[in-house]
């Protein structure tokens, strides 16, 4: 876990070992000071320092809103290093009657609307497929839920008058592009972007959005894969058809059909991914746990996108048999359900597994569709603990 700490010492170190220039080691003793902003600095997991990506450690889903410091943080590009709440513009057009644009006060003069979400980017858990794939080396914690609330984008669409021509919805945002890097742009269908519950979010659990979550304006498309839900959002284009970007293909793109690990996918027979899968986390105990006998809660957080958590259950016997899990009473369409469950531990090494079913009827797997990009991974999740 790359803490704040740590990551500074690895820098100090870094900039000592190969004989740095005086401005790098003065940065390296600011940071580490604490005198500067420094990602990570709540005790989250730093997977990617030069486009900020957070990983949420496991033992942080305790509740059932995710406390903003502690929300995971994915990043595609760098980003916006000026951001005014006065200069900031959303413009809205494309296959529309009455294009416009909209100030940050303008915005807010629509109806607000709140939904609770659990964001999970479609890499987590991409550090677990085998064989390795490339690509942010997620482990279990590039997911969080917060409640987002904003305007309807149905409502912000109304009032520009989709055509009939309109089918797709585009999302541009303001991450500043390094060199020819194409700019990250997606579209999502008609369908989904007049969904009730489908915003353009400006709060987060109550309070504007953080730059890190994209202020002052983000999509929030409920129920799937975080890079629907573009951040700093300031176009709006409606398509007659799905947008031709690199981040639409060949990325966050699914096989058609499964394949054999380490087999590469035409882009030809591949898919959009949309919704996410059915799947359990646990918090506690952790990985490689060392406790006492007697009386052990077992606990997680499992969620399935679009549909609902029913059912969750527990193994410590590493999947020969199953016990029912309790769920937490907190509960929303696209919210994650906390979990416990009461085991009396003998002494001995336990492998522990969970897997979730939800009310489309799926199940978690025991093992992992592989993928080329190792999206989706949703196996039954387990630890390996030794109780004394």
């Amino acid at each position: 876990m790359n803490s704040r700490r740590y990551f500074m010492k690895q820098m100090s170190g870094a900039a000592l070992a190969i004989g740095a220039s005086p401005s790098l080691l003065s940065w390296a003793s600011t940071a580490q000071s604490g005198s500067i902003d420094v990602p990570g600095e709540d005790g989250m997991i730093v997977r990617s320092f030069r486009f900020v990506d957070l990983e949420t450690p496991v033992e942080y889903f305790n509740t059932w809103l995710t406390p903003v410091p502690h929300f995971f943080v994915r990043n595609h590009m760098h980003e916006p290093s000026e951001l005014s709440r006065d200069d900031w513009r959303l413009t809205v057009g494309g296959e529309v009657e009455k294009p416009f644009t909209l100030t940050l006060s303008e915005l807010s003069k629509f109806e607000t609307h709140s939904v609770v979400n659990t964001l999970e980017c479609a890499g987590n858990g991409r550090s677990l497929h085998r064989p390795q794939v490339p690509g942010i080396q997620w482990g279990k914690g590039a997911v969080s839920t917060a409640r987002f609330s904003g305007p309807r984008l149905r409502d912000v669409l109304r009032r520009a008058e989709v055509k009939s021509t309109g089918k797709h919805i585009m999302f541009r945002g303001l991450d500043e592009v390094p060199g020819k890097v194409p700019p990250f742009i997606r579209s999502i269908p008609i369908e989904k972007a007049l969904d009730a519950d489908t915003l353009v979010a400006t709060h987060m659990n109550g309070t504007p959005l953080t730059k890190h979550h994209g202020f002052p304006a983000r999509a929030l498309v409920p129920g799937w894969i975080g890079a629907a839900s573009c951040k700093w959002l300031t176009e709006i284009k409606v398509l007659d058809s799905e947008f031709a970007g690199n981040f639409m293909s060949p990325a966050y793109r699914f096989p058609n059909q499964p394949g054999k690990p380490g087999d590469a996918v035409k882009p030809e027979d591949t898919h959009p991914l949309t919704a996410l899968s059915v799947k359990s986390v646990i918090s506690g105990p952790l990985d490689g746990a060392s406790l006492k006998s007697g009386r052990v809660a077992v606990h997680g957080a499992a969620w399935a996108g679009e549909a609902d958590v029913v059912k969750v259950e527990v193994s410590t016997d590493g999947g020969k048999s199953w016990n029912p899990a309790a769920l937490g009473h907190d509960q929303a369409h696209y919210a994650w359900r906390l979990w416990s469950y009461e085991w009396k531990a003998r002494s001995g090494d336990y492998n522990i597994l969970s897997r979730a079913t939800d009310s489309l009827g799926r199940t978690q797997p025991a093992a992992p569709v592989w993928n080329p990009s190792g999206y989706l991974y949703n196996a039954a999740d387990q630890v390996k603990i030794h109780v004394a």
